[in-house]
């Protein structure tokens, strides 16, 4: 493992950890190196059948500051430039990330360890399902630096939250606690600082214990139903279901559930 990478990836049995490695900086995502290395680890899931669950944290006190400040006031990276250069600089940049995790085939746990300020609020959203830390709070916070959420953040609150919590979150820009993040729905859990990867990590092993092309095919049906009519995902659902019904992984889970004991499932 290099331990300066942007992201550093650990692997245990069938869920990796992958964790933001820029604590100094409190992990911002809109630096080329971060976008290019989180894209590039999920394609490699996407690819590796092995790989049944995800959980994302941040080093550090910061979960993700989200865009570099500094790049900012500089007007330097994907900061810089003309309009049409910072359209593009979006588009090619940091927008990538939502593309990515959108498509991530596995399911993804953020294990949120401290604050989510801006595109790593988002970047948490980005996630299937999130626990935190009761010093974690989130900040939808583009607004107060004078900028719109720039990485999909408005869709991706929306979608979590609702349109009166987002547009309260998005529009004042103030910081939401943990435990009102929890009673608003944003997150699954919330949990002591020290008992965070542990909380996160059992949740995610929940999920790696399945068949792995149900879990896979399942978050599909999940995204598609967002945006998909009831009669196209019903469709969707029954070409599935019929590759489902042809695994060896469907016929080792009636096995176990007759026989009382733990699937052994092999991805196949």
């Amino acid at each position: 493992m290099n331990d300066s990478a942007p992201l550093l990836v650990h692997r245990d049995n069938h869920v990796e950890t992958w964790t933001l490695n820029l604590p100094d900086t409190r992990n911002p995502i809109s630096d080329a190196a971060m976008i290019e290395a989180l894209c590039e680890q999920i394609a490699i899931v996407n690819a590796d059948p092995d790989v049944r669950a995800v959980v994302l944290t941040g080093s550090g006190k910061a979960f993700s500051a989200g865009g570099n400040v500094k790049h900012m006031v500089d007007r330097e990276g994907m900061f810089g430039g003309t309009p049409y250069q910072l359209r593009d600089g979006y588009r090619h940049g940091i927008q990538r990330i939502p593309r990515a995790l959108y498509h991530c085939e596995v399911p993804v746990v953020a294990a949120v360890n401290g604050p989510a300020v801006g595109a790593g609020c988002d970047l948490a959203l980005m996630c299937d399902m999130r626990v935190a830390s009761t010093k974690a709070f989130f900040a939808e916070s583009f607004v107060q630096l004078g900028i719109v959420p720039g990485d999909g953040g408005a869709w991706l609150l929306t979608k979590a939250i609702g349109p009166a919590r987002a547009a309260e979150m998005a529009l004042t820009g103030d910081r939401v606690s943990a435990e009102s993040a929890l009673e608003w729905g944003l997150v699954n859990q919330v949990v002591e600082p020290e008992e965070l990867l542990d909380a996160a990590t059992a949740l995610a092993a929940r999920v790696a214990k399945n068949p792995p092309h149900a879990v896979r095919m399942s978050k599909k049906l999940l995204r598609e139903s967002q945006q998909q009519s009831l009669e196209s995902v019903l469709e969707l659902s029954a070409a599935m279901q019929s590759l489902a019904h042809h695994t060896e992984d469907h016929r080792e889970a009636l096995a176990a559930f007759s026989e009382k004991r733990a699937g052994n499932y092999i991805g196949r």
